[in-house]
């Protein structure tokens, strides 16, 4: 188990969290509190694999009070007692560990200046075989409309040259396919924040590669290019930046994510899509997410597909600070699958999403991780048009120019009364 070091922290609790198979179960893990939100893959077999922490020991986050123990002498403490340093959080006053034993965390829990310590917990993607994938690398496919692009009536904005240029959208995902031909375009840049594993000794400026597909899906949804191949996004000239914070089987840590956020606002991005979620609460998390929120990032979350109970928001999206997002079908039907809450804000298109994949293909996929990027290339049409504003101004905008449907709680966006009106 992974921990993270804070300077003012809570303990998570692990919960039961709930992976849907190809038939529609629900399959019971112990342990997961973080998921990826793709949970609904167009597939033709499941896997019920999970990634393993890749260090022996306890992996933790500490929170410190920065004025009576600095991460140096942090540092120092943790290897005195037989730990791993693994990198600094300093947008939580906190550091990534890993430790030996409960002995060395009971040292370390009564050193002053500590605030908490709390686990850093695995984030598990839900790995799919078989997604179906389109598209070659010799031969790409004919350029369509996605339907979830055409549903928004995000097209009915373009011709006013509005396409969302110079709007930076970011997503904490699995990376993206970096010479995809219907995305290299838009893609300024990225970083990986992974430091551990495989990907320990690869450069953080150039590691963004996704060697799962998630993210270069979800890159797709929101600003893939209007260029004659493939799909089109709902922004196809935003200017895309990849965190990749998950690795290939769509695991990664609290503390990588957290170290995402704070290279988006240290970057300046103006949305931050999250398709991933937790089941339990986590004071680290939110607090990075009240951070990107302050700092003027709009930050678009999946809501989680753990419906169709009430009260089953997952986090961020459960988050004040945070635009939470369900999931609709073809037939403006609240999925079945889809989370559901009071902290919902809207609704978008989640089922059954042609978007761009790694390998230079194209994949069809589901869930709120696909009705989120919907949201965000949204956001970046709008703030192209208009200019910056507030998060709380643009999530109030989206709900008040948000279509009412008759088989969902939630409006739906609307992409193009949403850039109508400022």
């Amino acid at each position: 188990m992974r921990i993270i070091l804070e300077l003012c922290g809570i303990a998570y609790q692990e919960k039961f969290c709930y992976i849907i198979g190809k038939g529609g179960e629900k399959v019971i893990k112990k342990g997961i509190t973080l998921l990826l939100v793709i949970v609904l893959l167009v597939v033709t077999g499941f896997s019920t694999a999970v990634a393993t922490p890749q260090q022996n020991g306890i992996r933790k986050i500490i929170v410190v009070d920065g004025q009576v123990l600095d991460q140096k002498s942090l540092s120092g403490l943790v290897k005195q007692n037989g730990g791993e340093y693994i990198k600094p959080l300093p947008l939580i006053s906190g550091a990534a560990v890993v430790l030996p034993d409960l002995a060395s965390l009971h040292v370390l829990r009564n050193t002053s200046g500590v605030i908490r310590i709390s686990d850093d917990i695995i984030m598990q993607a839900l790995p799919a075989a078989d997604t179906k994938v389109r598209g070659e690398k010799t031969a790409q496919p004919a350029e369509v409309l996605p339907w979830g692009v055409d549903r928004i009536d995000a097209e009915q904005v373009w011709p006013g040259g509005v396409t969302g240029t110079n709007v930076k959208v970011a997503f904490i995902d699995t990376g993206v396919d970096k010479d995809h031909p219907d995305l290299k375009g838009n893609l300024k840049g990225g970083i990986l924040t992974i430091n551990t594993g495989p990907y320990a000794r690869k450069n953080p400026a150039k590691g963004w590669e996704d060697d799962n597909g998630h993210g270069t899906h979800v890159a797709g949804i929101m600003a893939a290019l209007d260029n004659t191949i493939g799909v089109t996004g709902v922004g196809p000239t935003a200017s895309l930046y990849a965190v990749k914070a998950l690795d290939r089987k769509g695991s990664g840590y609290l503390s990588d994510v957290i170290e995402g956020i704070d290279w988006c606002i240290q970057n300046g991005m103006d949305v931050v899509n999250m398709s991933l979620g937790a089941s339990t609460d986590s004071l680290d998390l939110h607090a990075a997410v009240q951070r990107a929120y302050e700092a003027g990032i709009v930050v678009v979350a999946a809501a989680g597909n753990d419906g169709p109970g009430d009260n089953t928001v997952l986090y961020p999206a459960r988050y004040p600070e945070a635009i939470a997002v369900a999931a609709t079908n073809k037939s403006d039907e609240l999925t079945a699958w889809s989370s559901r809450g009071t902290e919902v804000d809207l609704a978008a298109p989640g089922d059954g999403i042609y978007s761009t994949y790694k390998g230079d293909t194209y994949a069809t996929m589901s869930g709120t991780s696909m009705a989120a990027p919907h949201v965000a290339g949204t956001v970046a049409l709008y703030l192209a048009k208009y200019g910056s504003a507030s998060p709380e101004y643009v999530r109030e905008h989206l709900i008040q120019t948000a279509e009412s449907l008759l088989a969902s709680p939630y409006p739906l966006v609307d992409a193009y009364q949403a850039a109508a009106s400022q």
